[in-house]
């Protein structure tokens, strides 16, 4: 059996349980898959008009791609691949994140309705794609709603601050950046997460891992501020002299409740009524997909 492996996701609460020594105390034997120097290593190029057909979904499916051992994803991309057998999903927990779509500083766009038929920059079948169209679809129709799918999560980044965009979808540390670059929030998106598991990895050494995950996420509620320096393991070196993550928020929150049946249920109808996949298959049950 290798080593547990952890695909990180911009939180605190990893680098947390690595500093205070959590994994260690539950007999972990773990390593960590930082995702921010694939990040600096894209050719980022914000002005290209080229859509990106690669996200957290494809990523499940390609296997290795960036979503290795146990990792994390919004909680339609994971439910999908579960549901694909993919990997396992764990289903006694979820994860908060923080979430909006943004204009540069100087935009003329104010509210929500103002965005009708505008092009919003969101990941190809993530979160952001996902949770603009459910945060939206109160204020527009469906043929008002206009997405262009911009790539990894700091390509979008990098075209809102470059004004190549007129919106992009952001989520978590990232929405803490463009906010002190003057970028303003038009409608917040906040959308939960689920955490997959291929597999090759071991359930008990998940369950050992939430266990270390649980002890962080009280350390962070109770006094956050002494981990923010952690951010910046995870933000692309080319943001940090812009950025002072001292006044960042908490980011990412995890919630120790279930992801229950009806979750994954009602996830997929939604899915399917969007035909947001080209598949037709029907998905497998929930009872073999979640590990409870």
């Amino acid at each position: 059996m290798g080593r547990f492996q952890i695909s990180t996701h911009g939180r605190l609460q990893d680098w947390i349980a690595v500093e205070n020594g959590y994994f260690e105390n539950e007999g972990l034997d773990y390593e960590l898959d930082v995702r921010a120097q694939e990040n600096a290593d894209q050719d980022i190029e914000p002005a290209g008009q080229e859509d990106v057909k690669t996200g957290a979904y494809e990523l499940y499916r390609v296997g290795g791609g960036g979503k290795k051992g146990m990792s994390c994803a919004c909680h339609w991309a994971v439910n999908q691949a579960a549901g694909d057998q993919a990997g396992r999903m764990w289903g006694r927990c979820y994860a908060v994140l923080p979430s909006g779509i943004y204009v540069p500083p100087d935009s003329d766009i104010e509210r929500p309705e103002d965005l009708a038929g505008v092009e919003v920059a969101v990941g190809y079948h993530s979160g952001s794609h996902f949770s603009t169209i459910q945060a939206l679809e109160p204020y527009l129709v469906a043929q008002e709603i206009k997405l262009r799918f911009g790539g990894m999560p700091y390509d979008r980044v990098d075209a809102l601050l470059a004004g190549t965009v007129p919106a992009a979808a952001i989520w978590s540390a990232p929405t803490y950046l463009v906010e002190q670059q003057g970028c303003r929030k038009i409608l917040d998106t906040t959308f939960m997460a689920g955490f997959m598991f291929d597999f090759q990895t071991e359930a008990d050494d998940v369950e050992k891992y939430f266990n270390a995950l649980k002890r962080a996420q009280m350390e962070l509620d109770l006094q956050p501020e002494p981990y923010k320096h952690h951010y910046l393991k995870e933000i692309p070196e080319r943001f940090h002299a812009m950025i002072d993550v001292r006044r960042f928020g908490p980011g990412e929150r995890i919630v120790f409740l279930p992801y229950t049946s009806d979750s994954y249920d009602r996830s997929q109808q939604w899915m399917r009524e969007r035909s947001l996949f080209e598949s037709g298959e029907t998905p497998a049950a929930f009872e073999s997909v979640v590990q409870l």
